[in-house]
């Protein structure tokens, strides 16, 4: 208790009460220690009455002092010297408490100590001679215990600063231990986030966490099972397995970490579990919690205060992580996104089939030509220029007219686009979002059709929130087909939904993904929510 309020930047009311009854306790003990010198008592009080100053400022010295000198001054021990003796035990301790600031700035606190703390006991001896009666008594006492007194109490305070000094180096050195390994375990952890959180990554972690700090097991979850489990008892806490502990659950729903003391707070099912004491973390994505981080001692009552700044830290460098990686996986999937879309979708074939529609047009119908002409230059400037910022709905969709007014002038009545978009509608999104599930829907549900069909592309705002989706009467699918869409097994035609797919879960979360309904023979409709 007393180290925790020594280490406190400000002490409150109840700090400096508490501080002054600690210094004043020592003052009385340095009294009752004393030794009796010709009706006197050379003793120690002002140790504790000097120190409790430096340490607490003025009104710590001054209650210290009170506490000191008024004990001293009503008890039977007595003395011809019992009231200098209060005064002095007060003034030193206001003395010290004026000193406070300087003490602290002081780079050689010990000295600092030591030689007010001279100065303090001469004062002592001053106030003893001008107030003591008889004064060749006075004189007689302070020849004997002067010099003695001055030098053992100056060297008392100086010992005990230099007490209160290694106890802050050890508080320095253990949080600059706890920083510098929460970085270390950081920078080798880095370059296993790019890859996502998974099993692959919580279990290289893990072991990371585990060569670096002295601790019995470490684990990784979601929110739903076991990501990784490294060291003791993980012969049963393995991948996979659900969430079993009420108090994991209870983590990952208020976003609180949590320590057990003991095996039952821990409430593992496994009769043997060797597991006796934990903290649990929570992992972080912005607000949603994505899993915990824990780390386990085989006896109880285990985990240390600086173990538990450790996990905390260790949890916010790894949420910041997790959070930077989606950003980046998400920059990954429109390079690639991109990429497809000039090699599938602006391919030579695409390109080709534009001209050549083009050139027919030109001698039949120039004036529609000319439209497509454009429609094909905006397509490419649009395609061309996508960065990564998000472009409002209108001009996604003005990308997805274009090609379309591109399609149907090669199809001609055998593609019908009919758009369901309120005008007003304010709405941003990724771009090449919209787009290649249109040209899904055309290429593989219309134009495989006899006599064509139509695709309904609608957006509106329901409650705050975005739906989209894309419909089409097309050949539609079957369940089968409709369930691998999405998968990384999927056929390389289909990259551009299973890209669109991954992209607004990585920025939005895992439930905006793309839902997909469709019926073999009556057509697909794709749907998602973009959050306002």
């Amino acid at each position: 208790m007393i180290k925790k309020i020594f280490l406190k930047a400000d002490l409150n009311k109840r700090d400096t009460i508490v501080l002054a009854i600690i210094f004043g306790g020592m003052g009385i003990l340095g009294t009752y220690t004393g030794i009796k010198v010709q009706g006197a008592i050379a003793n120690a009080r002002v140790i504790g009455v000097f120190v409790g100053g430096l340490i607490g400022g003025p009104k710590v010295g001054l209650l210290a002092g009170l506490i000191a000198g008024g004990h001293r001054y009503l008890t039977d021990i007595g003395g011809f010297t019992a009231v200098s003796c209060a005064i002095s035990t007060v003034v030193e301790g206001l003395l010290a408490g004026f000193l406070s600031d300087k003490f602290n700035k002081s780079s050689i606190k010990v000295r600092f100590a030591f030689m007010w703390g001279m100065v303090a006991e001469l004062i002592q001896m001053v106030l003893i001679l001008l107030i003591a009666k008889p004064y060749v008594e006075a004189v007689a006492l302070v020849k004997v215990i002067g010099f003695p007194m001055i030098v053992a109490n100056a060297l008392g305070i100086a010992i005990f600063i230099a007490i209160a000094e290694s106890m802050y180096r050890e508080v320095e050195n253990e949080a600059a231990y706890q920083a510098q390994l929460a970085l270390q375990i950081a920078d080798e952890s880095l370059k296993y986030f790019r890859s996502g959180y998974n099993k692959d990554t919580a279990t290289a972690i893990a072991n990371i966490i585990k060569n670096h700090v002295e601790i019995d097991a470490v684990a990784f979850t979601d929110r739903d099972k076991i990501l990784a489990h490294v060291g003791a008892a993980d012969e049963h806490h393995i991948y996979g397995k659900p969430l079993q502990t009420k108090i994991t659950k209870d983590v990952i729903n208020r976003g609180r970490y949590k320590i057990c003391h003991n095996q039952y707070e821990i409430s593992c099912n496994h009769h043997n579990c060797p597991l006796k004491s934990a903290i649990i973390v929570p992992l972080k994505d912005r607000d949603t919690v994505m899993g915990c981080l824990k780390l386990y001692k085989t006896r109880e009552n285990g985990i240390t205060k600086m173990e538990q700044e450790l996990a905390l830290g260790l949890a916010k460098l790894f949420s910041t992580q997790i959070e930077l990686s989606k950003i980046d996986i998400q920059k990954e999937l429109l390079t690639q996104s991109e990429l497809k879309t000039l090699q599938a979708q602006i391919n030579p074939h695409f390109l080709f089939n534009a001209i050549n529609t083009i050139s027919s047009l030109i001698r039949i119908d120039p004036e529609n030509a000319r439209k497509i002409l454009l429609h094909l230059g905006k397509y490419f400037r649009n395609n061309l220029n996508s960065n990564f910022d998000d472009v409002s709905i209108h001009k996604e969709i003005e990308n997805v007219d274009s090609y379309v007014q591109i399609e149907k002038a090669r199809f001609g009545d055998k593609l019908d686009i009919i758009y369901e978009l309120d005008e007003e509608l304010v709405c941003k999104l990724p771009p090449l979002i919209i787009q290649p599930i249109v040209e899904n829907a055309i290429k593989h549900g219309i134009f495989n059709k006899l006599g064509g069909g139509k695709v309904w592309i609608k957006a509106e705002d329901i409650d705050g929130n975005v739906y989209i989706s894309v419909k089409d009467n097309g050949i539609g699918m079957e369940a089968e087909t409709v369930s691998k869409l999405l998968s990384k097994e999927s056929c390389e035609n289909k990259i551009g939904i299973r890209n669109v797919n991954e992209r607004l879960k990585n920025k939005y979360g895992e439930s905006f993904g793309l839902k997909i309904e469709s019926e073999l023979g009556l057509g697909t409709q794709v749907k998602f929510i973009i959050p306002k």
